[in-house]
């Protein structure tokens, strides 16, 4: 197993040792960790870091204090290049076993050969798909509570949802925020009823039901967020710093399935504590898996990639072993 030169200049057909679908944390931290253990490795994927890109400042990884996510990202990328690991910017459509090696199709560069795969295409987050919502992603637009709370201290936030996550965030915010107003299309709540207890008895909570939120306003940083009451129609413009977009997660299931990777009911990726799926030699990590599923962070990212790693490596030598 040997370590080859970073280049954008890869030969279709070659074979390496294990290939890296995505280019998220827990891509770069696999990455990392096959470049160390000798692995001939290439990593493909769109875009360098993932949904980590939606994120303005990150102050919950250990070491790195209040950094700004793009510089996150500059730093996973600067670090497996170190190891000179290629990273091919393309999109894996599907992949194929092939004896005892996988086939990955690519969209543009033609078909790559490996003998162990690691899954990491993370999620996509739900988005509102309102005015204002791109424009201030990442300048009070927020897509974890859990990631960003802390910045909006003394400050009036917005809460969208109505499951566990959205119930969480608002009862995390309501320590930081001066007023937390959550918004919910129904007028019941899908989260854990202890979870919405302790929420409804918040005294800086305000619930704002049958309503739904038509556009985010601001500047620089969002400054007001327009609510709609889906009974009356009554508009109503709330001024706030910060709006969490709780609503859930697209799993990949379309590309699970078509790679015949087994899905647990919501459509993400089993795996066990080794990151295994149901595929031999094929591994998985990060959002994309069924693990910790309402605890999404960069950290447990990149803990399960360089499990997989060390997976992919423990793979490969048994198998070796048996020859």
């Amino acid at each position: 197993m040997s370590l080859i030169p970073r280049s954008t200049n890869i030969n279709p057909n070659e074979k390496f040792d294990t290939i890296i679908i995505g280019l998220g944390p827990a891509a770069y931290s696999a990455a990392l960790y096959a470049a160390r253990y000798m692995l001939k490795t290439l990593v493909i994927g769109e875009t360098p870091g993932g949904q980590l890109t939606e994120a303005g400042e990150v102050d919950d990884y250990l070491g790195l204090i209040g950094v700004q996510a793009s510089e996150m990202i500059k730093l996973f990328n600067a670090h497996v290049e170190k190891y000179k690991v290629p990273v091919l910017m393309d999109r894996v459509e599907s992949f194929r076993r092939e004896g005892e090696e996988y086939v990955v199709k690519t969209k543009r560069k033609g078909e790559f050969r490996a003998s162990t795969l690691i899954v990491a295409v993370g999620t996509k987050r739900r988005k509102l798909n309102v005015p204002g919502e791109n424009e201030f992603t990442g300048r009070g637009v927020s897509y974890c509570s859990v990631c960003d709370a802390p910045l909006f201290k003394n400050k009036p936030v917005v809460v969208v949802g109505g499951g566990n996550s959205a119930l969480d965030g608002a009862e995390l915010l309501s320590r930081y925020a001066t007023k937390v107003y959550l918004v919910h299309r129904r007028d019941e709540f899908r989260a854990q009823p202890i979870i919405v207890k302790l929420v409804k008895e918040k005294p800086n909570v305000e619930l704002i039901l049958n309503s739904v939120v038509k556009e985010i306003k601001g500047d620089k940083l969002v400054r007001k967020v327009v609510v709609q009451n889906l009974k009356t129609g009554e508009i109503r413009e709330i001024d706030a710093n910060g709006i969490f977009v709780e609503i859930g997660f697209e799993p990949p299931t379309e590309f699970a399935k078509i790679n015949g990777l087994e899905v647990d009911e919501q459509g993400y990726i089993k795996v066990d504590e080794w990151t295994r799926t149901n595929l031999p030699g094929v591994f998985a990590a990060g959002d994309c898996t069924d693990k910790w599923i309402g605890f999404r962070q960069v950290a447990t990212s990149t803990a399960m990639g360089a499990v997989a790693a060390h997976s992919a490596y423990n793979y490969l030598n048994e198998r070796k072993g048996k020859t």
